[in-house]
């Protein structure tokens, strides 16, 4: 057991720095140096303009331009949740996350959250794992909430290249989305608190240890992750891909009515896109003459959940948890657009 935890400790390690911590340090350092951001807006690639109707390239070329992007995130994801699986004690998570009331196991699953730093999709593994693993819908949520919407890199990343007024809105409205729509969720889903694992008896343990072997553990581990979550979350990214250029129209800048604001809030909870996505797609709306209620909206749903990764999340969380999150995510962007409005 030991050795196992130690293996999926330096997995984890090893991982988030190589797909994280490293290449994030010297993004903010250039941010902060020149106080412009370098990357280009994914719902754009390949030359597809708001009214485009869907096609085959508009699909590609955003799968490429996506996949490159979050492919390091998701690998280590993939990684860290097949070792969470085979080499980690079932009862060590829920030890870890489930607290006695759903607030303070939502505040546990946000914390737990900001290391990792991944967006949506790439965290939804490792949330369906949580799951599978015992922990209780509060902290498994706020988990996969905390990871885009408290990321501390894009704090930076809006601090050095954003109006400070974004910053401030993205930390406290993600932070009581993280917070709030986790223990929310958790109430409208009906799921009481799990009870901490009991201690193995005898039985058990002859259990365990009849297992096969770690190794074995963790490639069955991986395969069915990759079999069961890849296929439909790449599917969802190619069909997100070539209908973006009708999505695109929905956003109209010359129109400043709530129905704008409430539409846009619905399209940036079902829109996917990777860490950080949502600067350059934010700072191209700016420059359009957006409101800033459609910023707001934006702001907190374009990077908090996406169709795929509520696709990969629906079996573990079950539905009715799974739509409550997504009601939730649009309403924090309802929040988010009066909040950057007044400020």
């Amino acid at each position: 057991m030991t050795a196992g935890v130690l293996v999926t400790v330096v997995v984890v390690l090893a991982g988030l720095t190589w797909a994280k911590w490293v290449p994030y340090v010297g993004k903010a350092f250039a941010a902060a140096r020149t106080h412009q951001w370098k990357g280009s807006d994914i719902l754009t690639v390949g030359g597809v303009q708001a009214g485009d109707a869907p096609t085959w390239h508009a699909a590609t070329t955003f799968f490429h331009a996506y996949v490159a992007a979050i492919w390091p995130a998701l690998v280590v994801a993939l990684l860290v949740s097949a070792c969470v699986q085979a080499l980690v004690p079932r009862s060590w998570l829920p030890r870890l996350l489930n607290r006695q009331h759903v607030v303070s196991s939502a505040v546990t699953g946000g914390v737990a959250s900001m290391p990792s730093m991944m967006c949506a999709c790439c965290s939804a593994p490792v949330a369906v794992t949580m799951r599978r693993g015992g922990v209780n819908l509060a902290a498994a949520v706020a988990y996969w909430l905390g990871n885009p919407l408290l990321n501390p890199a894009v704090l930076v990343f809006l601090a050095c290249v954003a109006p400070w007024q974004w910053t401030v809105t993205r930390a406290l409205v993600g932070a009581g989305t993280v917070v709030g729509g986790a223990a929310l969720v958790s109430l409208v889903a009906g799921r009481r608190e799990a009870p901490l694992p009991p201690k193995m008896d005898a039985a058990a343990l002859q259990a365990t240890a009849d297992e096969p072997p770690a190794a074995v553990r963790f490639v069955k581990a991986l395969l069915r992750l990759c079999l069961v979550l890849l296929p439909e979350y790449l599917v969802m990214v190619m069909v997100i891909g070539a209908g973006r250029g009708w999505l695109l129209t929905l956003i109209d800048p010359m129109h400043r009515s709530l129905l704008v604001v409430v539409v846009a809030a619905l399209l940036g909870t079902l829109m996917v896109i990777p860490t950080a996505g949502e600067i350059p797609i934010l700072q191209g709306l700016a420059l359009l003459g957006v409101s800033s209620g459609v910023l707001g909206a934006l702001l907190i749903t374009l990077p908090a959940v996406s169709l795929p990764g509520i696709a990969m999340v629906a079996r573990s969380f079950g539905w009715r948890a799974t739509c409550a999150t997504a009601v939730v995510v649009m309403a924090a962007g309802l929040v988010g657009a009066l909040f950057l409005t007044v400020i």
